[in-house]
C-alpha cells in the first residue's frame, strides 16, 4: 500500500464548525506530495482525521463561484 500523506499548504476558510470541534473548511492541500489543489471538507480539531471531501484545480474553483454566483444567493 502506498505512503498515505498530505500537508495542508494553505488555510483558505472555515465555512461551518459542528458540536464536536470538527470544521468543515476550504483549504489547499498537497496530497502524496503532488502540488497543491483547492479542497473541501471535514477537519478533526487537531487536522489529523479528516471526512470526505472534494478536491478542485483552480480551474474548477473558479467555475464553482460561477455556478454559486449565478444562483443569486
Amino acid at each position: 500500500m502506498e505512503d498515505f500523506s498530505f500537508e495542508i499548504t494553505e488555510k483558505v476558510g472555515v465555512i461551518s464548525e459542528a458540536k464536536g470541534g470538527w470544521t468543515l473548511e476550504l483549504n489547499k492541500v498537497s496530497w502524496g506530495g503532488r502540488p497543491a489543489k483547492y479542497d473541501l471538507r471535514s477537519w478533526a480539531p487537531d487536522h489529523q482525521k479528516m471526512g470526505k471531501g472534494v478536491t478542485l484545480s483552480e480551474e474548477e474553483l473558479k467555475k464553482l463561484s460561477e455556478v454559486i454566483s449565478g444562483l443569486g444567493l
